[in-house]
């Protein structure tokens, strides 16, 4: 018999996720949807970073970025990525694993309309992750964004979102004397069912 209750309770792991993104919006100080998202290289070498999470869906996660940065790139080549949502507040966190895709069509452009102008503004002039001499430059790419563009900028064409199915996800809440509580849900694709199992801290 399952001892998952309380917190961990549900047969949905996306539901579970919601909940205690839910909780951590009232605890957290700062950026509650926050994640480390993981990702390699061409040689296999590790990479992580923070990005915001945008939304929780029914079967996956969506985050947005530059297409150009080094994190897409490696998104693209890879075709897979891990990440980890940590609420020191709540003493909790999510670990996530699985397939990529590209968000690029109508959800993107609806989520790049609902940012501030200045956001939207600021995804144009970014050449994510390419060297840049001086703070200076940048602001100069701004203002000329600004007056190119206007007031209601379209989505740029190198900028969008990424969608993570996972295969794997482990809920983790802190114990007495280091004794954690992890139940890992795991299934081989995206149409395979659950198994989920009680973890050792």
């Amino acid at each position: 018999m399952s001892d998952r209750t309380g917190i961990f309770a549900g047969d949905d792991p996306f539901a579970i996720a919601r909940a205690w993104l839910g909780e951590a919006e009232q605890t957290e100080p700062n950026d509650p949807n926050a994640i480390a998202l993981a990702t390699v290289d061409e040689d296999g070498l590790p990479n992580s970073r923070m990005v915001l999470l945008k939304e929780i869906e029914d079967g996956a996660f969506v985050f947005y970025t530059n297409y150009e940065s080094t994190k897409a790139q490696e998104l693209d080549q890879a075709g897979k990525a891990a990440f980890v949502m940590h609420w020191k507040s709540l003493r909790r966190q999510i670990r996530v694993r699985g397939i990529v895709s590209r968000e690029d069509g109508p959800q993107a452009d609806e989520y790049y309309k609902s940012r501030s102008l200045k956001s939207r503004l600021g995804a144009w002039a970014s050449r994510q992750s390419q060297p840049l001499d001086s703070r200076g430059t940048l602001m100069a790419e701004v203002a000329k964004i600004t007056a190119m563009k206007g007031p209601n900028p379209e989505r740029p064409p190198f900028w969008g979102g990424f969608r993570l199915v996972p295969v794997e996800i482990e809920f983790w809440a802190d114990g007495a004397f280091r004794l954690h509580d992890r139940f890992r849900w795991r299934r081989m694709n995206a149409a395979a069912e659950w198994e989920i199992l009680r973890l050792n801290p």
